[in-house]
Protein backbone atom coordinates (compact mmCIF):
# COMPACT_ATOMS: atom_id res chain seq x y z
CA UNK A 1 0.00 0.00 0.00
CA UNK A 2 1.45 3.38 -1.02
CA UNK A 3 2.06 5.93 1.72
CA UNK A 4 -0.26 8.90 1.81
CA UNK A 5 0.27 12.53 2.76
CA UNK A 6 -0.76 13.04 6.39
CA UNK A 7 -2.71 16.06 7.58
CA UNK A 8 -0.77 18.84 9.37
CA UNK A 9 -0.93 18.64 13.17
CA UNK A 10 0.19 21.13 15.84
CA UNK A 11 3.43 20.69 17.78
CA UNK A 12 3.25 18.35 20.75
CA UNK A 13 5.15 20.58 23.21
CA UNK A 14 2.01 21.22 25.25
CA UNK A 15 1.60 17.47 25.68
CA UNK A 16 5.24 16.97 26.65
CA UNK A 17 4.79 19.53 29.42
CA UNK A 18 1.98 17.39 30.85
CA UNK A 19 4.47 14.57 31.52
CA UNK A 20 6.25 14.73 34.87
CA UNK A 21 8.79 12.26 36.21
CA UNK A 22 8.95 12.04 40.00
CA UNK A 23 11.90 9.70 40.66
CA UNK A 24 11.80 10.37 44.40
CA UNK A 25 8.34 8.81 44.75
CA UNK A 26 8.83 6.38 41.87
CA UNK A 27 5.91 7.76 39.84
CA UNK A 28 5.28 9.20 36.39
CA UNK A 29 2.38 11.57 35.78
CA UNK A 30 0.54 12.57 32.61
CA UNK A 31 -1.50 15.50 33.88
CA UNK A 32 -3.39 13.84 36.83
CA UNK A 33 -3.10 10.28 35.52
CA UNK A 34 -0.34 8.01 36.80
CA UNK A 35 1.57 6.35 33.94
CA UNK A 36 3.93 3.40 33.75
CA UNK A 37 7.08 2.65 31.76
CA UNK A 38 7.02 -1.04 30.93
CA UNK A 39 9.00 -3.21 28.54
CA UNK A 40 7.07 -3.83 25.33
CA UNK A 41 8.11 -7.48 25.32
CA UNK A 42 6.75 -7.91 28.87
CA UNK A 43 3.38 -6.57 27.77
CA UNK A 44 3.72 -8.81 24.73
CA UNK A 45 4.27 -11.83 26.97
CA UNK A 46 1.03 -10.99 28.79
CA UNK A 47 -0.75 -10.67 25.45
CA UNK A 48 0.58 -14.06 24.36
CA UNK A 49 -0.53 -15.68 27.62
CA UNK A 50 -4.03 -14.20 27.27
CA UNK A 51 -4.34 -15.69 23.79
CA UNK A 52 -3.05 -19.07 24.98
CA UNK A 53 -5.31 -19.06 28.06
CA UNK A 54 -8.54 -17.47 26.83
CA UNK A 55 -8.36 -18.15 23.13
CA UNK A 56 -8.09 -15.74 20.21
CA UNK A 57 -11.57 -14.15 20.36
CA UNK A 58 -11.75 -13.62 24.11
CA UNK A 59 -8.20 -12.25 24.26
CA UNK A 60 -9.04 -9.87 21.41
CA UNK A 61 -12.10 -8.58 23.26
CA UNK A 62 -10.21 -8.13 26.53
CA UNK A 63 -7.37 -6.20 24.86
CA UNK A 64 -9.80 -4.04 22.88
CA UNK A 65 -11.60 -3.10 26.08
CA UNK A 66 -8.25 -2.31 27.70
CA UNK A 67 -7.46 0.04 24.82
CA UNK A 68 -10.98 1.49 24.89
CA UNK A 69 -10.67 2.56 28.52
CA UNK A 70 -7.21 3.98 27.90
CA UNK A 71 -8.59 6.01 25.00
CA UNK A 72 -11.37 7.48 27.12
CA UNK A 73 -8.83 8.59 29.75
CA UNK A 74 -6.71 10.36 27.12
CA UNK A 75 -9.82 12.01 25.59
CA UNK A 76 -10.49 13.65 28.96
CA UNK A 77 -7.03 15.20 28.81
CA UNK A 78 -7.52 16.29 25.18
CA UNK A 79 -10.42 18.57 26.05
CA UNK A 80 -8.45 20.22 28.85
CA UNK A 81 -5.02 20.66 27.29
CA UNK A 82 -6.09 22.50 24.10
CA UNK A 83 -9.23 24.49 24.94
CA UNK A 84 -8.17 27.46 22.81
CA UNK A 85 -7.23 25.59 19.60
CA UNK A 86 -9.47 24.42 16.78
CA UNK A 87 -11.50 21.27 17.35
CA UNK A 88 -9.34 19.36 14.86
CA UNK A 89 -6.09 20.40 16.58
CA UNK A 90 -7.64 19.50 19.92
CA UNK A 91 -8.83 16.13 18.61
CA UNK A 92 -5.39 15.01 17.39
CA UNK A 93 -4.16 14.97 20.99
CA UNK A 94 -5.08 11.27 20.91
CA UNK A 95 -2.90 10.32 17.95
CA UNK A 96 -0.08 12.45 19.33
CA UNK A 97 -0.31 10.84 22.76
CA UNK A 98 -0.18 7.40 21.15
CA UNK A 99 3.04 8.48 19.52
CA UNK A 100 4.51 10.03 22.69
CA UNK A 101 3.61 6.90 24.67
CA UNK A 102 5.62 4.79 22.23
CA UNK A 103 2.62 2.73 21.10
CA UNK A 104 2.41 3.66 17.42
CA UNK A 105 3.25 6.49 15.04
CA UNK A 106 -0.28 7.58 14.18
CA UNK A 107 -0.71 9.92 11.18
CA UNK A 108 -4.14 11.36 10.35
CA UNK A 109 -4.84 11.10 6.60
CA UNK A 110 -8.51 12.12 6.43
CA UNK A 111 -10.41 13.68 9.30
CA UNK A 112 -13.80 15.35 9.16
CA UNK A 113 -16.16 15.64 12.11
CA UNK A 114 -18.80 17.81 13.74
CA UNK A 115 -19.30 17.29 17.46
CA UNK A 116 -22.69 19.03 17.44
CA UNK A 117 -24.22 16.90 14.68
CA UNK A 118 -22.26 13.74 15.49
CA UNK A 119 -20.93 13.35 11.94
CA UNK A 120 -17.51 11.70 11.81
CA UNK A 121 -15.05 10.11 9.41
CA UNK A 122 -11.43 9.41 10.25
CA UNK A 123 -8.67 7.59 8.42
CA UNK A 124 -5.26 7.07 10.04
CA UNK A 125 -2.02 5.39 9.03
CA UNK A 126 -0.23 3.48 11.76
CA UNK A 127 3.52 2.99 11.47
CA UNK A 128 5.60 0.93 13.89
CA UNK A 129 2.72 -0.69 15.78
CA UNK A 130 4.20 -2.49 18.79
CA UNK A 131 1.29 -4.90 18.79
CA UNK A 132 1.72 -5.99 15.16
CA UNK A 133 5.47 -6.46 15.67
CA UNK A 134 4.90 -8.47 18.86
CA UNK A 135 2.26 -10.67 17.23
CA UNK A 136 4.57 -11.53 14.33
CA UNK A 137 7.35 -12.39 16.80
CA UNK A 138 5.05 -14.66 18.86
CA UNK A 139 2.74 -16.20 16.26
CA UNK A 140 4.06 -15.30 12.81
CA UNK A 141 1.98 -13.71 10.06
CA UNK A 142 -1.77 -13.52 10.48
CA UNK A 143 -4.84 -13.78 8.24
CA UNK A 144 -6.49 -10.86 10.02
CA UNK A 145 -5.54 -7.57 11.64
CA UNK A 146 -4.09 -7.89 15.17
CA UNK A 147 -3.69 -4.34 16.58
CA UNK A 148 -6.45 -4.87 19.11
CA UNK A 149 -5.46 -2.47 21.90
CA UNK A 150 -4.81 0.27 19.32
CA UNK A 151 -8.21 -0.36 17.74
CA UNK A 152 -9.95 -0.20 21.12
CA UNK A 153 -8.06 3.00 21.99
CA UNK A 154 -9.24 4.71 18.81
CA UNK A 155 -12.87 3.75 19.48
CA UNK A 156 -12.74 4.77 23.16
CA UNK A 157 -10.98 8.06 22.48
CA UNK A 158 -13.24 9.14 19.62
CA UNK A 159 -16.47 7.94 21.26
CA UNK A 160 -15.72 10.01 24.35
CA UNK A 161 -14.67 13.05 22.34
CA UNK A 162 -17.72 12.91 20.03
CA UNK A 163 -20.21 12.02 22.77
CA UNK A 164 -21.52 9.06 20.74
CA UNK A 165 -20.38 5.57 19.75
CA UNK A 166 -17.68 5.67 17.04
CA UNK A 167 -16.26 2.33 15.90
CA UNK A 168 -12.97 1.71 14.11
CA UNK A 169 -11.87 -1.08 11.82
CA UNK A 170 -8.30 -1.97 10.93
CA UNK A 171 -8.39 -2.35 7.14
CA UNK A 172 -4.68 -3.05 6.68
CA UNK A 173 -2.11 -4.53 9.07
CA UNK A 174 1.61 -5.23 8.99
CA UNK A 175 0.88 -8.64 10.51
CA UNK A 176 -1.09 -9.47 7.31
CA UNK A 177 1.81 -8.46 5.10
CA UNK A 178 0.79 -4.83 4.44
CA UNK A 179 3.42 -2.10 4.45
CA UNK A 180 1.72 -0.35 7.37
CA UNK A 181 -1.52 -0.48 9.29
CA UNK A 182 -4.62 1.55 8.38
CA UNK A 183 -7.45 2.41 10.76
CA UNK A 184 -10.84 3.82 9.66
CA UNK A 185 -13.54 5.15 11.99
CA UNK A 186 -17.22 5.90 11.46
CA UNK A 187 -20.34 6.23 13.63
CA UNK A 188 -21.48 2.79 14.77
CA UNK A 189 -24.67 2.78 12.70
CA UNK A 190 -22.70 3.32 9.46
CA UNK A 191 -20.95 -0.07 9.71
CA UNK A 192 -22.74 -3.06 8.18
CA UNK A 193 -21.06 -5.39 10.70
CA UNK A 194 -21.76 -3.10 13.66
CA UNK A 195 -22.99 -5.92 15.89
CA UNK A 196 -19.78 -7.90 15.44
CA UNK A 197 -17.59 -4.82 16.08
CA UNK A 198 -19.50 -3.88 19.23
CA UNK A 199 -19.44 -7.44 20.56
CA UNK A 200 -15.75 -7.11 21.41
CA UNK A 201 -16.44 -4.02 23.53
CA UNK A 202 -19.04 -5.80 25.67
CA UNK A 203 -18.16 -7.59 28.95
CA UNK A 204 -16.68 -11.02 28.28
CA UNK A 205 -19.12 -13.89 28.87
CA UNK A 206 -16.52 -15.60 31.06
CA UNK A 207 -17.09 -12.87 33.65
CA UNK A 208 -20.81 -13.62 33.73
CA UNK A 209 -20.09 -17.32 33.99
CA UNK A 210 -17.76 -16.80 36.95
CA UNK A 211 -20.26 -14.49 38.66
CA UNK A 212 -23.02 -17.06 38.16
CA UNK A 213 -20.84 -19.77 39.69
CA UNK A 214 -19.94 -17.46 42.60
CA UNK A 215 -23.61 -16.67 43.16
CA UNK A 216 -24.50 -20.36 43.18
CA UNK A 217 -21.66 -21.06 45.59
CA UNK A 218 -22.75 -18.25 47.93
CA UNK A 219 -26.32 -19.53 47.87
CA UNK A 220 -25.23 -23.05 48.75
CA UNK A 221 -22.99 -21.76 51.52
CA UNK A 222 -25.84 -19.65 52.87
CA UNK A 223 -28.17 -22.64 52.91
CA UNK A 224 -25.53 -24.70 54.68
CA UNK A 225 -24.90 -22.01 57.32
CA UNK A 226 -28.55 -21.28 58.05
CA UNK A 227 -29.50 -24.95 58.37
CA UNK A 228 -32.42 -25.53 60.73
CA UNK A 229 -32.51 -21.86 61.76
CA UNK A 230 -34.10 -20.91 58.43
CA UNK A 231 -33.29 -18.06 56.09
CA UNK A 232 -31.54 -15.00 57.50
CA UNK A 233 -29.46 -12.19 56.12
CA UNK A 234 -25.75 -12.92 55.73
CA UNK A 235 -23.04 -10.62 57.01
CA UNK A 236 -21.12 -8.71 54.37
CA UNK A 237 -18.68 -5.82 54.62
CA UNK A 238 -16.51 -3.66 52.40
CA UNK A 239 -12.89 -4.26 53.27
CA UNK A 240 -10.03 -6.70 52.90
CA UNK A 241 -7.47 -5.38 55.39
CA UNK A 242 -6.38 -7.82 58.08
CA UNK A 243 -7.51 -5.57 60.96
CA UNK A 244 -10.98 -5.04 59.50
CA UNK A 245 -11.48 -8.67 58.49
CA UNK A 246 -10.55 -9.68 62.05
CA UNK A 247 -13.25 -7.36 63.43
CA UNK A 248 -15.75 -8.78 60.92
CA UNK A 249 -14.86 -12.35 61.89
CA UNK A 250 -15.50 -11.54 65.57
CA UNK A 251 -18.85 -9.96 64.70
CA UNK A 252 -19.90 -12.98 62.66
CA UNK A 253 -19.03 -15.36 65.48
CA UNK A 254 -20.94 -13.33 68.06
CA UNK A 255 -23.97 -12.58 65.88
CA UNK A 256 -25.60 -15.98 66.32
CA UNK A 257 -25.29 -15.87 70.12
CA UNK A 258 -27.10 -13.78 72.76
CA UNK A 259 -23.95 -12.18 74.13
CA UNK A 260 -23.81 -8.42 74.76
CA UNK A 261 -21.37 -6.80 72.34
CA UNK A 262 -19.32 -3.64 72.87
CA UNK A 263 -18.18 -1.97 69.63
CA UNK A 264 -15.22 0.35 70.15
CA UNK A 265 -13.81 2.77 67.62
CA UNK A 266 -13.52 6.38 66.55
CA UNK A 267 -16.42 8.42 65.24
CA UNK A 268 -17.34 7.48 61.68
CA UNK A 269 -15.78 4.00 61.54
CA UNK A 270 -19.14 2.31 60.94
CA UNK A 271 -20.23 1.05 64.35
CA UNK A 272 -23.94 1.28 63.58
CA UNK A 273 -23.44 -0.52 60.26
CA UNK A 274 -21.86 -3.45 62.09
CA UNK A 275 -24.59 -3.35 64.75
CA UNK A 276 -27.23 -3.72 62.04
CA UNK A 277 -25.33 -6.64 60.52
CA UNK A 278 -25.19 -8.31 63.93
CA UNK A 279 -28.98 -8.01 64.19
CA UNK A 280 -29.68 -9.22 60.65
CA UNK A 281 -27.29 -12.13 61.05
CA UNK A 282 -28.96 -13.31 64.27
CA UNK A 283 -32.06 -15.29 65.18
CA UNK A 284 -33.71 -11.94 66.02
CA UNK A 285 -33.55 -10.62 62.45
CA UNK A 286 -37.36 -10.67 62.08
CA UNK A 287 -37.78 -8.60 65.27
CA UNK A 288 -37.19 -4.83 65.76
CA UNK A 289 -33.80 -3.14 65.56
CA UNK A 290 -33.76 0.14 67.51
CA UNK A 291 -30.78 2.51 67.31
CA UNK A 292 -30.30 5.14 70.01
CA UNK A 293 -27.64 7.86 70.13
CA UNK A 294 -27.37 8.48 73.86
CA UNK A 295 -25.49 11.74 73.32
CA UNK A 296 -28.50 13.26 71.52
CA UNK A 297 -30.92 12.85 74.45
CA UNK A 298 -30.93 15.45 77.27
CA UNK A 299 -29.74 13.89 80.57
CA UNK A 300 -33.04 14.65 82.33
CA UNK A 301 -35.02 12.78 79.65
CA UNK A 302 -32.72 9.87 78.83
CA UNK A 303 -34.21 7.45 81.37
CA UNK A 304 -37.78 8.13 80.18
CA UNK A 305 -36.72 7.81 76.50
CA UNK A 306 -34.98 4.48 77.07
CA UNK A 307 -37.30 2.80 79.56
CA UNK A 308 -40.65 4.56 79.10
CA UNK A 309 -42.81 6.61 81.44
CA UNK A 310 -46.06 6.18 83.32
CA UNK A 311 -48.83 8.77 83.16
CA UNK A 312 -48.38 11.45 85.82
CA UNK A 313 -44.78 10.51 86.58
CA UNK A 314 -43.75 14.15 86.08
CA UNK A 315 -45.18 17.38 84.75
CA UNK A 316 -46.07 16.92 81.10
CA UNK A 317 -46.42 13.10 81.30
CA UNK A 318 -50.08 13.13 80.25
CA UNK A 319 -50.10 9.51 79.13
CA UNK A 320 -48.10 6.34 79.55
CA UNK A 321 -45.70 5.44 76.77
CA UNK A 322 -43.14 2.78 76.13
CA UNK A 323 -39.46 3.50 75.75
CA UNK A 324 -36.83 2.38 73.29
CA UNK A 325 -36.14 -0.87 75.15
CA UNK A 326 -39.77 -1.97 75.02
CA UNK A 327 -39.95 -1.17 71.30
CA UNK A 328 -36.92 -3.40 70.79
CA UNK A 329 -38.37 -6.28 72.84
CA UNK A 330 -37.49 -9.58 71.18
CA UNK A 331 -34.96 -7.84 68.95
CA UNK A 332 -31.81 -5.73 69.29
CA UNK A 333 -31.16 -2.29 70.74
CA UNK A 334 -28.06 -0.38 69.67
CA UNK A 335 -26.80 2.12 72.28
CA UNK A 336 -24.34 4.47 70.59
CA UNK A 337 -22.17 6.74 72.78
CA UNK A 338 -23.18 4.67 75.81
CA UNK A 339 -20.73 6.62 77.97
CA UNK A 340 -23.20 9.54 77.88
CA UNK A 341 -25.83 7.65 79.92
CA UNK A 342 -26.80 9.31 83.20
CA UNK A 343 -26.04 7.57 86.51
CA UNK A 344 -29.70 6.48 86.94
CA UNK A 345 -29.89 5.22 83.35
CA UNK A 346 -26.69 3.24 83.88
CA UNK A 347 -28.19 1.60 86.98
CA UNK A 348 -31.37 0.67 85.09
CA UNK A 349 -29.38 -0.70 82.13
CA UNK A 350 -27.34 -2.83 84.53
CA UNK A 351 -30.55 -4.33 85.91
CA UNK A 352 -31.80 -5.09 82.38
CA UNK A 353 -28.56 -6.90 81.59
CA UNK A 354 -28.49 -8.83 84.89
CA UNK A 355 -32.17 -9.62 85.51
CA UNK A 356 -33.89 -9.02 82.17
CA UNK A 357 -36.37 -6.61 83.81
CA UNK A 358 -36.89 -2.87 84.29
CA UNK A 359 -39.31 -0.25 85.60
CA UNK A 360 -40.82 2.62 83.68
CA UNK A 361 -40.29 6.08 85.14
CA UNK A 362 -43.05 6.60 87.72
CA UNK A 363 -44.06 2.93 87.77
CA UNK A 364 -43.94 0.66 90.81
CA UNK A 365 -44.02 -2.68 89.02
CA UNK A 366 -41.26 -4.41 87.05
CA UNK A 367 -41.59 -5.56 83.45
CA UNK A 368 -39.81 -8.51 81.85
CA UNK A 369 -37.76 -7.84 78.76
CA UNK A 370 -35.94 -9.94 76.17
CA UNK A 371 -33.65 -7.66 74.23
CA UNK A 372 -30.11 -7.98 73.00
CA UNK A 373 -27.82 -5.02 73.71
CA UNK A 374 -25.12 -3.87 71.32
CA UNK A 375 -23.30 -0.87 72.82
CA UNK A 376 -20.78 1.42 71.18
CA UNK A 377 -18.42 4.15 72.26
CA UNK A 378 -15.65 6.25 70.80
CA UNK A 379 -14.20 6.87 74.26
CA UNK A 380 -12.11 4.64 76.48
CA UNK A 381 -14.64 3.16 78.92
CA UNK A 382 -11.93 1.93 81.28
CA UNK A 383 -10.66 5.49 81.58
CA UNK A 384 -14.23 6.70 82.10
CA UNK A 385 -14.57 4.20 84.97
CA UNK A 386 -11.37 5.53 86.57
CA UNK A 387 -12.65 9.08 86.25
CA UNK A 388 -15.96 8.14 87.88
CA UNK A 389 -18.04 8.86 84.77
CA UNK A 390 -19.09 5.26 84.22
CA UNK A 391 -20.07 2.43 86.53
CA UNK A 392 -17.44 -0.29 86.80
CA UNK A 393 -20.03 -3.10 87.17
CA UNK A 394 -21.86 -1.91 84.03
CA UNK A 395 -18.58 -1.73 82.13
CA UNK A 396 -17.83 -5.36 82.94
CA UNK A 397 -21.36 -6.34 81.83
CA UNK A 398 -20.95 -4.56 78.51
CA UNK A 399 -17.38 -5.67 77.95
CA UNK A 400 -18.22 -9.38 77.66
CA UNK A 401 -17.47 -9.39 73.92
CA UNK A 402 -15.50 -6.28 72.89
CA UNK A 403 -14.82 -5.63 69.21
CA UNK A 404 -12.37 -2.92 68.13
CA UNK A 405 -13.12 -1.37 64.73
CA UNK A 406 -9.93 0.12 63.24
CA UNK A 407 -9.93 3.71 61.91
CA UNK A 408 -9.65 4.22 58.17
CA UNK A 409 -6.05 5.44 58.38
CA UNK A 410 -5.10 1.97 59.71
CA UNK A 411 -6.80 0.16 56.82
CA UNK A 412 -5.77 2.23 53.81
CA UNK A 413 -5.87 -0.78 51.49
CA UNK A 414 -9.66 -0.71 51.90
CA UNK A 415 -9.98 2.84 50.54
CA UNK A 416 -10.23 1.84 46.82
CA UNK A 417 -12.94 -0.71 47.67
CA UNK A 418 -14.88 1.84 49.72
CA UNK A 419 -14.56 4.39 46.91
CA UNK A 420 -16.10 1.93 44.44
CA UNK A 421 -18.84 1.08 46.95
CA UNK A 422 -19.83 4.71 47.52
CA UNK A 423 -19.48 5.60 43.83
CA UNK A 424 -22.00 2.90 42.95
CA UNK A 425 -24.39 4.23 45.60
CA UNK A 426 -24.24 7.87 44.51
CA UNK A 427 -24.28 7.03 40.82
CA UNK A 428 -27.69 5.48 41.47
CA UNK A 429 -28.85 8.25 43.79
CA UNK A 430 -27.92 11.13 41.46
CA UNK A 431 -28.53 9.23 38.20
CA UNK A 432 -24.97 9.99 37.05
CA UNK A 433 -22.03 7.96 35.84
CA UNK A 434 -18.47 9.10 36.46
CA UNK A 435 -15.32 7.29 35.35
CA UNK A 436 -14.03 6.82 38.88
CA UNK A 437 -11.26 9.01 40.29
CA UNK A 438 -8.06 10.21 38.68
CA UNK A 439 -4.80 8.61 39.74
CA UNK A 440 -3.65 11.86 41.37
CA UNK A 441 -6.90 12.13 43.31
CA UNK A 442 -6.62 8.49 44.43
CA UNK A 443 -3.07 9.11 45.65
CA UNK A 444 -4.31 12.07 47.70
CA UNK A 445 -7.17 10.04 49.18
CA UNK A 446 -4.77 7.23 50.05
CA UNK A 447 -2.40 9.60 51.89
CA UNK A 448 -5.09 11.59 53.74
CA UNK A 449 -5.39 11.00 57.51
CA UNK A 450 -9.22 10.72 57.54
CA UNK A 451 -10.11 12.24 60.92
CA UNK A 452 -13.79 11.59 60.08
CA UNK A 453 -13.12 8.01 58.93
CA UNK A 454 -15.56 6.24 56.60
CA UNK A 455 -18.29 8.82 57.12
CA UNK A 456 -15.94 11.53 55.87
CA UNK A 457 -14.94 9.40 52.87
CA UNK A 458 -18.59 8.80 52.00
CA UNK A 459 -19.33 12.54 52.19
CA UNK A 460 -16.30 13.29 50.04
CA UNK A 461 -17.33 10.78 47.35
CA UNK A 462 -20.84 12.24 47.30
CA UNK A 463 -19.37 15.72 46.83
CA UNK A 464 -17.10 14.44 44.04
CA UNK A 465 -20.03 12.87 42.17
CA UNK A 466 -22.06 16.09 42.47
CA UNK A 467 -19.22 18.31 41.20
CA UNK A 468 -18.16 16.04 38.30
CA UNK A 469 -19.86 15.93 34.91
CA UNK A 470 -21.14 12.67 33.45
CA UNK A 471 -18.49 10.42 31.90
CA UNK A 472 -15.63 12.32 33.53
CA UNK A 473 -13.17 11.11 36.13
CA UNK A 474 -13.40 12.85 39.52
CA UNK A 475 -10.40 15.16 39.92
CA UNK A 476 -8.48 16.24 42.98
CA UNK A 477 -10.22 19.61 43.35
CA UNK A 478 -13.66 17.96 43.41
CA UNK A 479 -12.70 16.21 46.64
CA UNK A 480 -10.87 19.21 48.14
CA UNK A 481 -12.59 22.24 46.53
CA UNK A 482 -11.60 24.90 49.09
CA UNK A 483 -7.85 24.80 48.48
CA UNK A 484 -7.52 28.47 49.33
CA UNK A 485 -9.51 28.34 52.56
CA UNK A 486 -7.81 25.83 54.87
CA UNK A 487 -9.56 25.32 58.19
CA UNK A 488 -6.91 23.07 59.65
CA UNK A 489 -3.76 21.38 58.29
CA UNK A 490 -5.34 17.94 58.04
CA UNK A 491 -8.36 19.12 56.10
CA UNK A 492 -6.92 20.73 52.97
CA UNK A 493 -4.40 20.40 50.17
CA UNK A 494 -1.59 22.78 49.45
CA UNK A 495 -1.12 24.54 46.12
CA UNK A 496 0.79 21.56 44.73
CA UNK A 497 -2.04 19.10 45.34
CA UNK A 498 -0.38 17.43 48.32
CA UNK A 499 -2.15 16.68 51.60
CA UNK A 500 -0.95 19.14 54.23
CA UNK A 501 0.06 17.52 57.46
CA UNK A 502 1.55 14.55 55.64
CA UNK A 503 4.87 13.82 57.32
CA UNK A 504 6.49 12.58 54.11
CA UNK A 505 5.50 15.73 52.21
CA UNK A 506 6.52 17.96 55.10
CA UNK A 507 9.93 16.31 55.36
CA UNK A 508 10.47 16.61 51.61
CA UNK A 509 9.58 20.31 51.60
CA UNK A 510 11.81 20.98 54.61
CA UNK A 511 14.73 19.24 52.91
CA UNK A 512 14.22 21.28 49.75
CA UNK A 513 14.14 24.55 51.71
CA UNK A 514 17.29 23.55 53.62
CA UNK A 515 19.10 22.82 50.35
CA UNK A 516 18.11 26.20 48.92
CA UNK A 517 19.26 28.02 52.05
CA UNK A 518 22.57 26.13 51.99
CA UNK A 519 23.26 27.38 48.44
CA UNK A 520 23.00 31.00 49.60
CA UNK A 521 20.63 31.90 46.76
CA UNK A 522 18.91 35.27 47.19
CA UNK A 523 15.11 35.53 47.19
CA UNK A 524 15.05 37.77 44.11
CA UNK A 525 17.26 35.35 42.19
CA UNK A 526 15.12 32.40 43.25
CA UNK A 527 11.96 34.16 42.05
CA UNK A 528 13.56 34.91 38.68
CA UNK A 529 14.68 31.30 38.27
CA UNK A 530 11.18 30.04 39.06
CA UNK A 531 9.64 32.39 36.51
CA UNK A 532 12.13 31.40 33.79
CA UNK A 533 11.61 27.71 34.46
CA UNK A 534 7.83 28.07 34.41
CA UNK A 535 8.02 29.88 31.08
CA UNK A 536 10.28 27.19 29.62
CA UNK A 537 7.92 24.41 30.72
CA UNK A 538 4.88 26.25 29.32
CA UNK A 539 6.47 26.98 25.94
CA UNK A 540 6.79 30.71 26.81
CA UNK A 541 3.01 31.01 27.21
CA UNK A 542 2.67 33.56 30.00
CA UNK A 543 -0.86 32.57 31.06
CA UNK A 544 0.18 28.91 31.44
CA UNK A 545 3.30 29.86 33.38
CA UNK A 546 1.22 32.09 35.67
CA UNK A 547 -1.16 29.22 36.36
CA UNK A 548 1.76 26.94 37.24
CA UNK A 549 3.08 29.53 39.71
CA UNK A 550 -0.32 30.20 41.25
CA UNK A 551 -0.40 33.78 39.96
CA UNK A 552 -2.71 35.78 37.73
CA UNK A 553 -1.36 36.72 34.30
CA UNK A 554 -1.04 40.46 35.17
CA UNK A 555 0.77 39.59 38.40
CA UNK A 556 3.33 37.46 36.53
CA UNK A 557 3.74 40.11 33.83
CA UNK A 558 4.46 42.71 36.54
CA UNK A 559 7.12 40.50 38.15
CA UNK A 560 8.73 39.81 34.75
CA UNK A 561 8.85 43.54 34.00
CA UNK A 562 10.36 44.20 37.45
CA UNK A 563 13.18 41.71 36.83
CA UNK A 564 13.85 43.13 33.35
CA UNK A 565 14.16 46.62 34.84
CA UNK A 566 16.57 45.33 37.47
CA UNK A 567 18.85 43.93 34.78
Amino acid sequence: MNSRTPLPVPASDDLLHQIRFDPESGKIWLNESRMLLIHANVLGALRRELIDTLGWQRAKGLLMRLGYNSGRRDAELAKRVRPDLSKQDSFVVGPQLHKLEGIVNCKPIKLTFDVDSGAYYGEFDWHGSWEAEQHIADFGMSDEAVCWTLLGYASGYTSYYMGRQILFKETACVAKGDSHCVNIGRPAEEWDDREELERYLQPDPIINELELLQSQFDQLRSEYRTGARGERAQFSAVGRSAAYRQACALVQRAATSKVTILLQGETGVGKEVLARYIHHDSDRSDKPFVAVNCACIPPELIEAELFGVEKGAFTGATQSREGKFERANGGTIFLDEVVELSARAQATLLRVLQEGEFERVGDSGTRKLDVRVVAATNENLEQAVKEGKFRADLFFRLNVFPVHIPPLRERREDIPLLIEHFLARYHREYNKRTLGVTDKALEALMSYDWPGNIRELENMIERGVILTDNNRAIELTSFFPLLGEPSQPLNHLDAHGQICGSKANSDRTSCLVDELLDTGVELETLEQLLIERALDRSGQVVSHAARALGLSRPALAYRMKKHEAAE
